[in-house]
């Protein structure tokens, strides 16, 4: 038997469990048509059972679920609430008080850091969450890939996935946190674990470091089809591995990969640099939008990195145009309401428990027939001290933009702003870390501001003459910087990313105390 383990473990799946992993994909498939023929359905079918499952909690007692009958009631009885608003709440169900935001207990939390702040934000996961909700759509984004690609031999080989670490709370007894992602494999259900390498005990290392150093040698001796995992992370574990081996490219190690699953950053800065070490194979690119708080879209088509909203997974959707987002009482919008083009502020309501939560992300719709989205950035993540109104989609989509021309790969970048002195306008400070040898500033910069111009016509307007903002300033910063910031702020590894934009310096002085 422990024979026959090993072969499995080390090279495939049982073909019992392929036929019942594919009959599950067949049956996501088949709901996953519903999002296209009627979305709105599915999405007031998620709000009454969300009223429904509330109204007997502490929270549904106090706002008075049981009188809401429409969307309308809803918005005028719970007013939309950020993480500080809820905190109290989550408090609650942290000290093992039953049915507060949710029926029955909760025992493990998601641990984010969210913002720039340094405080750590603890989101419930309860048990709907992890299986009508993250595993439903982690089954959706292979159904997805299979609707594409039907022949494939991904249940051929294993999936690696690059997670984060998971612990008891060192306040609340019987309280368990960790980044999402060490959540859901400490939670996965069997069926999973036959899929996926290396075993919990490894997966789930506290020790970042250590835990790379032990997957570099390991992984190569499995044959994997698919990797998952944050962009900026997994190229730094590939290029170990890569170096391990003394191989050029992926091809040799693992011949037989073909999908990388990917989110939680801006995945066009990585683009080419993944493309070049995974050589001649055809692996697939697979964008999903993923947070603590719920999985929330999976790009459905391979030629398009617009993403499906996910509408039967336990999440109401509202939506709250981003230049109303600080009225005191902004006008949400549901999805029949929503228009393309507009920035939104997206609020949620969950099976984890969350009621009209701003959950900090901002989105734009690109397609209503059906609901699909791009992710615009976060709501206190941009630069807007000069009236520029500068947002991460557009540094982001510069940064890509000028990383092609110049045929470099950024692997991360923050930026903040100069403020005004006595006779010198303001400008954008940049800090940018390189994969290879730096391009000349000097050119790399115009370009940016260039780039950044010509995609947001309020910088554009602030550019105009250098009287408001200057010309970026740009520093490149050796490899290996932003994750010595993230150790230092004991977030290196898991989910963890460098905040794009800041509207104080903050971070950058904190970057250039490294230097």
């Amino acid at each position: 038997m422990a024979g026959v383990f090993y072969f499995y473990s080390q090279r495939n799946i049982p073909v019992f469990l392929t036929s019942l992993i594919k009959r599950f994909i067949k049956v996501r498939q088949s709901s996953l048509r519903r999002h296209y023929t009627e979305p709105l359905v599915l999405q007031e079918k998620v709000f009454s059972q969300l009223i429904n499952y509330g109204a007997s909690t502490q929270f549904g007692k106090y706002y008075g679920f049981r009188y809401i009958r429409s969307r309308d009631d809803f918005a005028r009885k719970v007013p939309i609430q950020p993480y500080e608003a809820l905190f109290p709440w989550f408090q609650k169900v942290m000290r093992g008080e039953p049915s507060v935001l949710w029926p029955g207990k909760v025992s493990w939390f998601a641990k984010t850091s969210g913002s720039t702040n340094d405080r750590s934000k603890y989101i419930p996961i309860t048990r709907e969450a992890l299986y009508q909700c993250h595993y439903r759509a982690a089954q959706d984004a292979l159904a997805i890939y299979f609707i594409h690609n039907p022949s494939s031999r991904l249940l051929d080989g294993k999936a690696f996935i690059l997670g984060g670490s998971s612990a008891l709370h060192p306040e609340f007894k019987g309280i368990h946190t960790g980044d999402l992602s060490a959540v859901l494999m400490h939670n996965s259900p069997w069926l999973s674990r036959w899929l996926r390498v290396p075993s919990n005990k490894i997966a789930l290392l506290g020790d970042w470091e250590k835990k790379m150093a032990i997957l570099v040698k390991l992984l190569p001796r499995y044959s994997l089809t698919s990797l998952s995992g944050v962009p900026s992370w997994m190229l730094v574990l590939l290029e170990k591995i890569l170096e391990s081996c003394r191989a050029q490219t992926l091809e040799t190690i693992w011949p037989r990969l073909e999908l990388f699953i990917h989110g939680a950053v801006n995945f066009e800065p990585y683009r080419e640099r993944f493309r070049t070490i995974f050589g001649n194979l055809p692996v697939q690119f697979l964008e999903t939008y993923n947070a603590s708080e719920g999985f929330f879209a999976i790009q459905d088509s391979p030629d398009s990195d617009q993403m499906l909203l996910l509408l039967d997974h336990g999440i109401f959707y509202e939506f709250v145009p981003l230049d109303k987002i600080n009225e005191p009482s902004p006008p949400a919008y549901h999805l029949g309401e929503v228009k393309t083009g507009i920035t939104y502020a997206m609020v949620i309501s969950t099976n984890g428990g969350l009621w009209r939560y701003l959950i900090g992300d901002t989105v734009r719709f690109t397609s209503l027939h059906p609901f699909r989205i791009r992710i615009a950035g976060r709501t206190k993540h941009f630069i807007n001290v000069f009236g520029e109104e500068l947002m991460v989609e557009n540094a982001e989509r510069a940064i890509s933009e000028c990383a092609r021309k110049f045929g470099v790969t950024v692997l991360n970048f923050t930026a903040g702003p100069v403020f005004m002195k006595a006779g010198s306008p303001g400008a954008h400070e940049w800090f940018i870390e390189f994969a290879e040898e730096p391009p000349p500033l000097e050119a790399f910069g115009r370009a940016l501001d260039q780039a950044l111009r010509k995609l947001n016509s309020d910088y554009d307007a602030k550019r105009v003459g250098d009287y408001a903002l200057g010309p970026p300033i740009l520093h490149a910063v050796p490899r290996g910087t932003f994750d010595r910031w993230l150790k230092l702020k004991n977030r290196l590894g898991g989910q963890h990313k460098v905040p794009r934009l800041s509207n104080e310096r903050t971070i950058l002085e904190e970057i250039r105390q490294l230097l």
